[in-house]
């Protein structure tokens, strides 16, 4: 029977869980064990757990980063966010991943890229912003493009300043990453927004800014 994340046992979460706040071998060999666990949520935890115990490697997230179960992949991007010492070769595959038909893990591979202020990210993140279906990805491109803070990001953070109000929010913030007049035009127009959050923003941008 092949196993899913109602039918992993209790006691092996807490085998995976225990076993990441251990340096012992035989924990580090369960962890890497359950990487090829047919539960997902199995494979989820052993990559946090040999994050934590500072054991993992490129090698690992390579594998996660094609698994077939959305939420390993998710993870593996996340880990690749914040682990900036791993994934240098990784790069190709972080990249396909913004194509991904699951919003939730383009906005993990957007995060993900971001953090690491990826320039070879810097068209498809355009791209997204300017495209996506889903406000969610829009809003995490503006982010990262802002984290790039390439001029020719600009046109597109502009562009999101005419998106729904969560993108428009993002893309104050990510203005501030850029100067000329056009920026101020945007921020002056900004601060006259329907939305109050939007308007928020540019006060508080132009505050810090003085």
């Amino acid at each position: 029977m092949e196993l899913n994340d109602a039918t992993l046992p209790e006691d092996v979460v807490q085998s995976l869980v225990r076993a990441a706040f251990s340096q012992d071998e035989a924990d580090t060999s369960l962890l890497t064990s359950a990487l090829t666990s047919l539960a997902p949520r199995a494979r989820v935890l052993a990559l946090r757990g040999l994050a934590r115990q500072r054991r993992l490697t490129d090698e690992h997230l390579g594998r996660a980063l094609s698994d077939d179960a959305d939420e390993v992949v998710h993870e593996a991007l996340a880990l690749l966010a914040r682990e900036s010492e791993l994934g240098q070769g990784l790069t190709g595959q972080l990249l396909e991943l913004l194509g991904h038909a699951n919003p939730l893990v383009v906005e993990a591979a957007i995060f993900a890229a971001g953090e690491r202020e990826l320039a070879e990210a810097l068209e498809p993140l355009i791209d997204l912003v300017l495209t996506h279906d889903d406000a969610r990805c829009r809003e995490s491109g503006v982010v990262a493009l802002g984290q790039l803070a390439v001029d020719e990001a600009k046109p597109a953070i502009l562009s999101a300043m005419k998106d729904k109000p969560t993108v428009r929010r993002r893309a104050v913030v990510a203005l501030a990453s850029f100067e000329g007049d056009d920026i101020e035009a945007a921020l002056d127009e900004a601060s006259e927004d329907r939305d109050w959050q939007v308007r928020s923003a540019v006060e508080q941008l132009r505050r810090d800014e003085d």
